[in-house]
């Protein structure tokens, strides 16, 4: 009986191998030869935290590439800046105060957004805050806001937005997560909950989309880690480089346009959590 056991855990052992080498060789391939890129002009893109950082560079880079941007952030001054930057480019942009701590919020803004500018077709829930604390020194107040902006904002989104993609088949959803939603960080316990949440939201609704049939509507789940945009300041974030906001603007668009799913940056962070795994 023990030699039969342990012949079927090699057995599923090396089919994990297998698959493991199957999955490798396919991400190889299509990093050697990536799809083809799809345009995005006249889309509508919606950005969450447009203001400034992360949201700023999406914002102005797809309007570059003829996307109508639709910026939300909860700073006015802020989002319209980005807003003005845009038309002083050529481009069609759009701004809306939300508060994506609120869900209440979003739909009320996202009705406005339907009514005066139309259907969003690329979703980009990109606003999210960091405490930067540990854990029992964080009020309890912050690790809801923290929830609600990072994970909760999401649901309330993409709610608002999905059923007109799913009716016509055609969207795309995308979660600016962070490698800290895939491997969890000291003193970042709130905010890797979030992002992990984040994460798991985003594998969900893809499994889903594609069980209904909905291929035209894609999902890309990105994962930096940390970004230099002033987010992480004061945070003791220790032997983590920093990545540059234009580099990671540049891959989440390419991305979007290529359709892909998983966006881990720096490439070599995937090599150690696959080894988590």
């Amino acid at each position: 009986m023990s030699i039969l056991k342990g012949f079927v855990v090699a057995l599923r052992f090396g089919m994990l191998m297998l698959f493991s080498l199957i999955a490798g060789l396919v991400n190889l391939v299509s990093f050697i030869f990536p799809p083809a890129k799809k345009s995005v002009s006249g889309e509508i893109a919606l950005i969450t935290g447009a203001g400034s950082g992360l949201g700023r560079g999406m914002a102005l880079s797809f309007a570059r590439l003829g996307a109508t941007i639709v910026a939300w952030d909860i700073n006015e001054e802020a989002n319209e800046a980005t807003v003005q930057m845009i038309r002083q480019e050529g481009g069609k942009a759009f701004g809306f105060v939300c508060d994506c701590s609120k869900r209440d919020d979003i739909y009320r803004v996202a009705q406005q957004v339907k009514t005066s500018v139309g259907h969003v077709t690329i979703l980009i829930n990109n606003a999210g805050i960091v405490t930067g604390r540990k854990f029992l020194d964080c009020p309890d107040d912050l690790i809801q806001k923290t929830m609600d902006i990072n994970t909760n904002a999401h649901f309330w989104t993409t709610k608002a937005f999905l059923p007109h993609m799913m009716e016509q088949n055609h969207g795309h959803l995308v979660s600016i997560a962070s490698s800290a939603g895939l491997m969890g960080v000291a003193g970042l316990s709130d905010y890797c909950a979030s992002k992990f949440g984040a994460v798991g939201f985003a594998e969900s609704i893809r499994s889903e989309l594609r069980i209904q049939g909905k291929s035209g509507v894609h999902v890309t789940c990105v994962c930096p880690t940390f970004i230099n945009t002033g987010m992480f300041t004061g945070s003791k974030l220790k032997n983590v480089a920093m990545l540059e906001a234009d580099d990671v603007v540049r891959e989440i668009v390419a991305a979007v346009q290529r359709n892909q799913f998983m966006l881990v940056i720096p490439r070599d962070t995937a090599v150690f959590i696959n080894l988590k795994g």
